[in-house]
C-alpha cells in the first residue's frame, strides 16, 4: 500500500509539472529603444530594431514562458512609460541607477559597462575627466553619460538624440570629446577611419538591467528566472559572441 501511494504521488507530481509547462504564456509589453550598436540599432533592410538587447529579451521570454509584444519608442519615452506602467518593462542598455530604481524595478544585471572619454587621435589636451573643463563634450540625451558630464566642473555638455550623431560631430571636429559607455566607445575607436581614441579611466562601472514596472512583481520574477537560465545554458555567451561584446557580469 505504501508503495502504491508513492507511485500515485509521483504520477501526480509529473502531472503538475506538465500542467505548469503547458500553462498559457504571460503576455507583456516591452518597450525597446534605439540606443547604440550592438545593443539596439535599425536594420537598413527591414527598418526594424535589431541587436543584442532584442535577442536577449527574446531568449529570456522563451525560457520564462513570456509572450512579448515589443513597442519601439524613444529612450526618454521608454523610461517614462515603464515608470508610469504604460509598459510592463523596457530594455535599452539601461544603466541601473539609484535614481531610476526610485521609479521602476530592475532585473539582475546582464552586462557591465561604464562611461569613458573618446577624443580625436591628435588631441593631447584631454587626458582624463578633469581635463574636460572648458571643453565641449557630446553624448546622447537622457543617459548616465550625460549625467556624468554634468558632474565635471567647467565641462560644456552638448546632447544629441543619438550617440551616432555625437560621434559624427566629434569626427568632424565640431566638439572636443564624446562620453559614452565602453562597448560603444570601443567600437568607434576601433574603426581606423574615425581616427579616435579612448583616454583616461572609466567614470564608473555599472550594470545594464531590464526595467520593469513596479506593479509587475511577477513579471520581474519571471524575467530574472529567464535571465538566470540564459546565463546557465550558455545562451548569453552565444549572444555576446554573435554581437561582439564581452563584458558580461
Amino acid at each position: 500500500m505504501k508503495r502504491l501511494f508513492v507511485v500515485i504521488g509521483a504520477v501526480a507530481l509529473i502531472g503538475m509539472i506538465l500542467a505548469g509547462c503547458g500553462s498559457p504564456a504571460t503576455k507583456v509589453r516591452i518597450g525597446i529603444a534605439q540606443t547604440f550598436r550592438p545593443f539596439a540599432t535599425v536594420d537598413n533592410g527591414t527598418r526594424k530594431l535589431v541587436g543584442f538587447d532584442i535577442d536577449l529579451m527574446t531568449a529570456i521570454a522563451a525560457r520564462a514562458n513570456l509572450e512579448v509584444e515589443f513597442v519601439t519608442v524613444r529612450i526618454g519615452a521608454l523610461v517614462a512609460g515603464v515608470a508610469q506602467c504604460q509598459y510592463d518593462g523596457g530594455i535599452a542598455a539601461l544603466t541601473i541607477t539609484d535614481d531610476l530604481r526610485q521609479q521602476m524595478n530592475f532585473s539582475d544585471p546582464y552586462f557591465a559597462a561604464g562611461p569613458v572619454i573618446v577624443i580625436k587621435e591628435g588631441n593631447v589636451a584631454i587626458t582624463s575627466r578633469a581635463t574636460l573643463s572648458g571643453k565641449t563634450v557630446g553624448t546622447q540625451i537622457d543617459t548616465p553619460s550625460a549625467d556624468a558630464i554634468v558632474l565635471v566642473a567647467g565641462a560644456q555638455l552638448k546632447t544629441y538624440p543619438s550617440f551616432d550623431l555625437a560621434f559624427q560631430d566629434l569626427t568632424h571636429g565640431l566638439i572636443d570629446a564624446v562620453v559614452a559607455d565602453n562597448p560603444l566607445a570601443q567600437r568607434y575607436a576601433g574603426e581606423t577611419v574615425n581616427h579616435l581614441k579612448i583616454v583616461g579611466e572609466a567614470f564608473s562601472s555599472e550594470g545594464y538591467g531590464i526595467a520593469v514596472c513596479q506593479q509587475q512583481a511577477d513579471v520581474l520574477k519571471k524575467i530574472n528566472a529567464g535571465l538566470a537560465a540564459v546565463k546557465a545554458d550558455g545562451a548569453l555567451d552565444t549572444l555576446a559572441q554573435k554581437w561582439g561584446i564581452g563584458n558580461k557580469p
